[in-house]
């Protein structure tokens, strides 16, 4: 097994590896038959534009070529991002995002043949290790219908983030694929999770 290499990439490195950071998407994933090119575009699309937020941060995973990466942003301030929530959303949540201190776990995604390794989890420690912020959220998938929680899910569960509620279909445009969630998933409903960092 080769080692894998985690390091932190600029606004302009994460711009310049869009290619193999879409390949690592589309095999992380695996769509339908056929979809690639639709999953592909459509994460270069979301990924074009989570590059330009402020408070962009991404960790990739590297064993000589990529083998994962992690990546998110700070919520914009006006809370729009929350506007799909089901029920009542927590006013600290409220005042948080106003203030600029929520971030967005956008992605995290780890190649198959690298899971179990605990690469997803060294990406997501390196990706909020530096954060200067007291919120970080998640929009996964739901969970089955038969109750067991999506993979996404089951991993922010073990690594103790809390599920908040969910965000209906429409909201969930700027959410990303996730923490694991999968590709075009923007047409159904998400799961919000979140985690405020040790202080």
């Amino acid at each position: 097994m080769a080692e894998v290499y985690l390091r932190r990439l600029s606004r302009w490195q994460a711009e310049q590896q869009r290619g193999a950071v879409a390949d690592v998407h589309v095999t992380a994933y695996r769509g339908a038959a056929g979809a690639e090119y639709r999953d592909r575009q459509g994460f270069l699309n979301r990924f074009e534009q989570h590059v330009q937020r402020p408070g962009f941060d991404m960790v990739v995973a590297d064993t000589g070529g990529l083998v994962g990466c992690a990546y998110g942003f700070r919520i914009a301030r006006t809370g729009d991002w929350w506007s799909g929530f089901r029920g009542e959303l927590p006013t600290d949540i409220e005042e948080l995002t106003a203030s600029g201190r929520t971030f967005l776990l956008a992605e995290l995604m780890v190649l198959p043949a690298h899971r179990r390794e605990g690469i997803a989890t060294r990406l997501g420690e390196w990706l909020l290790a530096r954060l200067d912020t007291d919120l970080v959220v998640a929009a996964v998938d739901r969970s089955g219908d038969d109750g067991r929680e999506s993979a996404a899910a089951e991993t922010l569960h073990s690594w103790g983030w809390s599920r908040l509620g969910a965000l209906d279909a429409h909201a969930a445009s700027d959410s990303g694929s996730g923490a694991g969630a999968g590709p075009g998933r923007t047409g159904a409903a998400r799961e919000v999770w979140i985690r405020r960092p040790p202080r």
